[in-house]
């Protein structure tokens, strides 16, 4: 054995022996300016007297190390007298110095001094080497070699049995006449076996065993160690002395036995610990042998969980708790267990019954019986997995329909557009949205509303077969991915399909329903390769095909881009509008045909732009609608209504629209009450004019809340009577106080005869159920004589005047006051 230990010269330690500053200091003497190395005969010659002996001759030979010549000290240090010869055939010790300390001086091209350690003769020797690293005048390199031993030494047995934890005792045998062992004598033994026997060493060494005093001594120790000696082998055994556990190892050498002593207290203890722990674990937990696998214990958590016996299990090995298709990945962890001592991971494994179970199992290295394996400790997560699966499956699904929702499909999505610029395939998505659903839902309610979306699901979801994508959005909005779409005949053809399976009559609870569906279509790459412009378009597509009335399908195109940032921009300016006090109302006068006079204004509502000038509320009032700015907007047209009234003529009444998105606010009645109260207007001076769409949806709470006007006072007037598909059958619903007849029967009066036979009808309607009837858009003496020829009670239209500022209502009183008749 050796160890090298490197010093650099600057350091070397002068006391160290005298030889060495001198060798330094000659070869530095020697170094001549400009010279890379000293010459070797400048160093090594003429001078070096007793030195000679220690000094060994290197020189490298097409790069290998030779030892060229020796000194006869050098000789005995190497073990070899031969010179030329390789470093490599000398001793592994000597070899590696001589190695080292030539190629760090060749290196730094200067003195270099290592230390070696010997075994010789037991004793271990330390020498030092000083390599001189010096030119040759044939122009070779060679390195002047120094090798001297220090003064210190020491037994390496001693060294050993000194610093070792185990006790160590020799013992000698002896024989009896018959030449059977009969007692042991101490010849040697260690500081460490005294301790352990509790004995001086000066009592120890040369007792016999038989004298007695300590644990050695005890029967059952004696006979196994004859055994040792008279089968001449080896044993390990334990005993226990003083609450301590020793265990010793025996083995016999003919007469002479080596005895180990170890305390293995603590160990014993922490087995002790290791078996209360396994056994009495609620954790099921096992051990296995890491060559074989074998199943080498298991404690009465395993034992309960599986359904296994104790002996089942131990007959096993591990491979039979895997199931046949984990095999090949249990074959690698295998593998990779030879080069770890711990591990964690999830598993299927096999229950006696035959069941599958998740398991997560923490594995460490441990010692188990003298075998080398691995103790698991096994978690069942196969409730915890199916909770997670659960809750997944609802972070990704519509909790309704069961359809992948919004944030799925837009993760799917993306993947067919990476799929299909990939193969390079056509990939369509579709927004569905149901026609006449929330008609449905309003009337029905919402459970019939629940279960007529799980119907459409259903039928989404058989449509979309074959590797397609069907996803419910939110509502009544779905949305579908054809993956490899086609052409767009191909996508064409299936959302015809589509809306013909989703229109057909669904029988729910005794009832048949029937609804229809609209859909808007994008294609990549054509109308995007993003999901996020993709989604965009194909939705301004769905609004392109509600438009045009439902129940049809409509392909994007770009087009819908520029009107949907009209739309956009029209939304903006709309509440900007709002907020900056540009709208304003006009009055348009309701004269009574009877008395010519005025007796009523119906407010309307006015844009006047900041740039674009007055919009008309055609354009502007379905878009407030749909933004939710309706029910603000016409809460400050009643507040202003009612305050431009509360000062003209107490006879004067005022007309306010409502649309029927502010009865879904459900204050409806306060705003009302409140605009009265603040302006001081009596509630028999208002008309509040409706139409029939807020008999469309939540009827019966619509309802009401127009009881609740009425109770207030209030006139109630249901405006363009005759244009919807119902109107006879709410005049049944609620008592109306005013129906109004639509301009489109006025405007045809005197070309058509049913329009005559309509009018006609509508104000013997009026008389006979005792309400007013207004004609609206009222243009000539012509239209006015016919309609007081029927029994109109007002009138109403640009004969009289076009809708006027607040500023000018004065002046059309004034003027309306001789003669209600004369044109504006």
């Amino acid at each position: 054995m050796s160890a090298v230990k490197k010093k650099p010269s600057a350091k070397i330690n002068h006391d160290l022996f005298e030889d060495i500053p001198v060798l330094q200091r000659k070869w530095q003497a020697a170094l001549k300016p400009g010279q890379g190395l000293p010459r070797y005969e400048d160093v090594m010659l003429g001078s070096l007297g007793r030195l000679a002996d220690h000094i060994a001759v290197l020189k490298r030979e097409n790069g290998a190390l030779e030892i060229s010549r020796t000194g006869r000290y050098v000789q005995q240090w190497l073990q070899d007298e031969r010179w030329d010869i390789a470093v490599e055939i000398v001793s592994p010790d000597c070899a590696t110095v001589l190695r080292e300390a030539a190629n760090c001086a060749l290196s730094k091209r200067h003195p270099y001094l290592a230390t070696c350690h010997c075994v010789r003769d037991g004793m271990v020797r330390t020498y030092d080497v000083l390599a001189l690293p010096t030119s040759s005048r044939w122009g070779g390199i060679l390195i002047g070699t120094y090798v001297n031993e220090r003064s210190a030494q020491y037994n390496l047995l001693d060294a050993i049995f000194s610093t070792t934890e185990d006790g160590v005792v020799s013992l000698a045998t002896i024989r009896d006449a018959a030449g059977a062992p009969c007692d042991f004598q101490i010849v040697h033994h260690n500081q460490s076996a005294a301790r352990h026997l509790k004995l001086p060493s000066s009592r120890l060494q040369w007792s016999r065993l038989n004298d007695g005093g300590n644990i050695l001594c005890a029967e059952d120790v004696m006979m196994r160690l004859f055994d040792v000696v008279s089968r001449g082998g080896h044993d390990q055994f334990e005993v226990d002395s003083d609450e301590r556990n020793l265990r010793l190892g025996a083995h016999a050498f003919g007469d002479i036995v080596s005895l180990t002593i170890a305390d293995v207290t603590a160990l014993k203890r922490r087995e002790a610990s290791f078996r209360l722990l396994f056994d009495a674990n609620p954790v099921p937990m096992c051990i296995f042998d890491k060559t074989t696998a074998e199943i080498l214990n298991v404690n009465d958590a395993a034992v309960r969980h599986y359904g296994y016996s104790r002996a089942q299990f131990l007959r096993r090995t591990i491979w039979q708790l895997w199931p046949p298709g984990e095999w090949e990945s249990l074959d690698q962890a295998l593998e990779d267990l030879a080069e770890t001592d711990h591990f964690q991971r999830d598993w299927r494994h096999l229950k006696a019954d035959g069941s599958e179970i998740e398991v997560l199992t923490y594995g460490r290295r441990v010692t188990f019986d003298g075998r080398d394996g691995f103790l698991v400790s096994i978690v069942d997560i196969t409730e915890r997995r199916k909770a997670e699966a659960r809750i997944a499956y609802m972070a990704h699904h519509d909790g309704l329909t069961g359809l992948p929702n919004r944030e799925f499909y837009q993760e799917r999505l993306k993947q067919a557009l990476e799929q299909g610029a990939a193969g390079n395939k056509r990939v369509a998505i579709m927004c569905v949205d149901l026609d006449l659903f929330k008609n449905v839902n309003d009337s029905l309610g919402h459970p019939i509303g629940d279960r007529l979306l799980q119907a459409v699901a259903n039928r989404l979801k058989e449509q979309a077969r074959g590797g397609n994508l069907a996803a419910r959005l939110g509502g009544d909005e779905f949305a579908v991915i054809l993956n490899d779409a086609g052409t767009s005949s191909n996508i064409s053809e299936f959302a015809a399909d589509l809306i013909e399976v989703l229109s057909a009559p669904y029988e729910i609870e005794d009832q048949e329903l029937v609804i229809g569906a609209s859909i808007g279509i994008a294609v990549s790459p054509y109308d995007g390769s993003s999901s996020e412009q993709l989604m965009k378009n194909a939705d301004m597509a769905l609004y392109r095909a509600k438009q045009d009335g439902g129940r049809v399908h409509r392909f994007f195109e770009t087009d819908m881009d520029r009107q949907a940032q009209k739309r956009r921009d029209l939304e903006h300016d709309l509440r900007h509008a709002f907020a900056h006090g540009e709208f304003e109302l006009h009055y348009q006068p309701l004269v009574d045909v009877a008395s010519n006079r005025i007796s009523c204004f119906e407010s309307l509502l006015r844009w006047r732009h900041r740039e674009k000038g007055m919009i008309s509320p055609a354009d502007f009032v379905p878009v407030a609608e749909d933004i939710g700015l309706i029910v603000p907007l016409g809460e400050w047209v009643l507040r202003e209504a009612c305050s431009v009234a509360a000062k003209w003529p107490d006879g004067i009444k005022v007309a306010v629209n409502l649309s029927a998105v502010q009865f879904r606010s459900r204050n409806l009645v306060q705003v009302v009450m409140s605009a009265l109260a603040q302006s001081g207007l009596a509630p028999t001076r208002l008309e509040l004019e409706i139409t029939e769409s807020i008999f469309l949806a939540e009827t019966e709470a619509n309802l009401a809340t127009l009881h609740q006007l009425r109770q207030l006072g209030v006139s109630i007037s249901m405006d363009d009577f005759g244009t919807g598909y119902s109107s006879l059958s709410y005049l049944r619903s609620f008592p109306f106080d005013k129906i109004k007849i639509d301009r489109s029967f006025v405007k045809d009066l005197a070309q058509r005869s049913d329009c005559v036979a309509i009018v006609r009808a509508i104000s013997g309607l009026g008389r006979s159920l005792n309400i007013t009837t207004t004609a609206e858009g009222v243009e000539t003496v012509d239209q006015l004589d016919w309609l007081r020829a029927e029994g109109c009670n007002q009138v109403q239209g640009f004969l009289f005047s076009a809708a006027k500022p607040a500023s000018e209502v004065e002046e059309l009183l004034v003027r309306f006051g001789a003669r209600g008749s004369r044109a504006a």
